[in-house]
C-alpha cells in the first residue's frame, strides 16, 4: 500500500523524488527556470544554487507587489480584487520598486525611455492641393 501525502496542488509518494522547488521551500518552478537558464546562452554553465536564489528573490519580488497592490485595492473603494492599475499604483508609490522598474510603462506597451516624439506635419504646398 502506498501513502499518498498532499503537498500544494501536486500528489507526492512518501519517501518519493521531491522537487527542488519543495526542498527550498519555494512556489515558484527551480527546474524549470534552470532549464530556461541553461538554454538561454547566459553562461556555458549554469549551477545548482542559481535557480533557487534566483526563484527566491523573484518570489519574494512577486509577494512584496501584491502585497502593496492589495493594499491599494482596499483603498480603491474597498475592492476585494486586484487589477493592473491598483499594481501600477503599488510599484510607483514604493520607492525601491519605482527605481527597478523605472524604464517600464506598461499601460502603452513599450519602454517609456524609446518614445520617439511625433514629426512635425508637412507643410503644405502648392503641389499638395
Amino acid at each position: 500500500m502506498v501513502n499518498v501525502v498532499l503537498e500544494g496542488c501536486q500528489q507526492q509518494k512518501e519517501g518519493g523524488a521531491k522537487t527542488r522547488s519543495s526542498r527550498a521551500g519555494l512556489q515558484f518552478p527551480v527546474g524549470r527556470d534552470h532549464r530556461l537558464l541553461r538554454k538561454g546562452n547566459y553562461a556555458e554553465r549554469v549551477g545548482a544554487g542559481v535557480p533557487v536564489y534566483l526563484v527566491d528573490v523573484l518570489e519574494y519580488l512577486t509577494a512584496e507587489i501584491l502585497e502593496l497592490a492589495g493594499n491599494a485595492a482596499r483603498r480603491d473603494n474597498k475592492k476585494s480584487r486586484i487589477i493592473p492599475r491598483h499594481l501600477q499604483l503599488a510599484v510607483r508609490n514604493d520607492e525601491e520598486l519605482n527605481k527597478l522598474f523605472w524604464r517600464r510603462d506598461h499601460s502603452s506597451g513599450r519602454r517609456a525611455a524609446q518614445r520617439r516624439p511625433r514629426s512635425p506635419p508637412r507643410p503644405i504646398t502648392g503641389s499638395d492641393v
